[in-house]
């Protein structure tokens, strides 16, 4: 590798290529060479709408139906049988055991027969991202060709209140104290301690939100969207069927005036308000992925490649921060830099966060959640990872051209992950 290096240094006396040095970063990280059938290759992703938790759509439906309705989804729309599939792995945050169980009966219910294994991954509001990247990583180990990756939160039936059996001596550690700080909390301390003002604040949720409604009244979001029908009780109690087909969030005509006048939601002298906070909700979303060569043998479609990925710690208390160090690493492993990428799907957990990283890494804001983010849209926690992967290969595809793209988001308890792909052209 050194020698390599060395050679590359003399074939090009201004320094390496680009895309020499993407090759000698991947091969250093690890990767497959650039166009051989060992690369992991995303074939095709759905979603289902993102609903209001405790209020809309979905509110009384449970996961286990939003899971199946995306899996079945996904490989009908190849024409696969599930019988090909290696195994499933499915992102879950407050579901007990991960979710565990519900998986498995969702695997069910969407008619996959019992041989095909199915397991569950909890890294909090990585998980869908981390369904994608662990499947990635079976597939890379030769132990399986292809893969579903899936994510999934009822924000509605489940709440974020209960962390769970601790012991007492925690709080003699301040780290371990820090992982229990509220997410709001996390978000007053990263405006306070990096400078992010209020205006800023609500000047990127508004973007957010005019971008997603720009988005949603175009039908750029169908075809990414399964519509899923489900059982809804009203307020008497009544039950009828919906179908939701469009995410609920999305709040046409926001403005600064209005954002202004809301209070904080976690400190009476605090930054951090209902309006440029992520929406509570329910979702799920699926991404069926595989080894080039095999997905080409099968006469798969190639949606993108996975190029890299990396998964950071930063401090608990201001988990927020996470994007700004899981994205350089990201970049690094594929020989990127921030200018070569097209755009940036980072998770809006919070608009303090996501200023403070956008503006860190030096992102063009136009390059930053083209089509609104979780301000807009809604981040079940379980799910995002996998929505934003789905999300951003459809707006890569819908662009024409060989491009870049990178997933990223913060973690609660201090951390952060990212995942670069790219879009080969029609």
């Amino acid at each position: 590798m050194n020698r390599l290096k060395i050679i590359s240094g003399h074939l090009c006396p201004g320094g390496t290529s680009s895309e020499l040095r993407r090759d000698l970063r991947s091969s250093e990280a690890g990767s497959a060479a650039r166009g051989s059938g060992e690369e992991v290759v995303v074939v095709h992703g759905r979603r289902t709408a993102i609903g209001k938790a405790k209020r809309g759509g979905f509110k009384d439906a449970t996961p286990d139906e939003l899971l199946s309705a995306v899996m079945t989804a996904v490989l009908t729309d190849v024409g696969l049988k599930p019988d090909k599939l290696g195994d499933i792995c499915v992102g879950n945050v407050l579901q007990p055991g991960a979710g565990v169980l519900m998986a498995r009966v969702a695997h069910f219910l969407s008619g996959f027969p019992e041989t095909v294994p199915v397991y569950t991954v909890n890294r909090q509001c990585s998980s869908g991202l981390q369904a994608i990247l662990n499947i990635a990583g079976t597939i890379r180990s030769g132990t399986i060709d292809l893969g579903l990756a899936c994510g999934v939160e009822s924000m509605s039936l489940r709440s974020m209140t209960d962390p769970g059996d601790l012991s007492s001596s925690l709080t003699e550690n301040p780290k371990a104290r820090d992982c229990l700080v509220p997410m709001g909390i996390t978000s007053e301390n990263v405006a306070e301690r990096y400078g992010v003002s209020r205006e800023k604040q609500d000047a990127f949720a508004v973007s957010s939100q005019n971008k997603a409604a720009r988005a949603q009244n175009s039908g750029r979001f169908d075809p990414e969207i399964v519509p899923v029908t489900v059982r809804f009780l009203d307020d008497t109690g009544a039950e009828r069927q919906v179908t939701v087909s469009k995410d609920e969030g999305v709040r046409p005509g926001t403005t600064l005036a209005g954002l202004s006048k809301l209070r904080p939601a976690f400190k009476p002298d605090g930054t951090t308000t209902a309006g440029n906070s992520s929406q509570v909700s329910d979702g799920a979303a699926a991404v069926l992925l595989g080894r080039r060569s095999a997905v080409e043998a099968l006469g798969l479609p190639v949606l993108g490649v996975l190029r890299s990925s990396a998964v950071v710690g930063v401090p608990p208390d201001v988990m927020g921060i996470g994007p700004a160090f899981a994205i350089p690493e990201a970049l690094w492993r594929a020989g990127l830099s921030v200018d070569d990428v097209d755009v940036f799907e980072i998770n809006e957990a919070f608009a303090s966060q996501a200023v403070y990283c956008v503006e860190k890494l030096g992102i063009p804001p136009e390059k930053v959640n083209p089509n609104g983010g979780a301000i807009a849209l809604g981040h079940p926690l379980g799910c995002t990872g996998a929505r934003q992967v789905v999300t951003l290969l459809n707006e890569l595809r819908r662009r024409g051209q060989r491009a870049y793209g990178v997933v990223s988001m913060c973690i609660g308890t201090g951390m952060g992950a990212a995942a670069v792909f790219e879009y080969l052209g029609p």
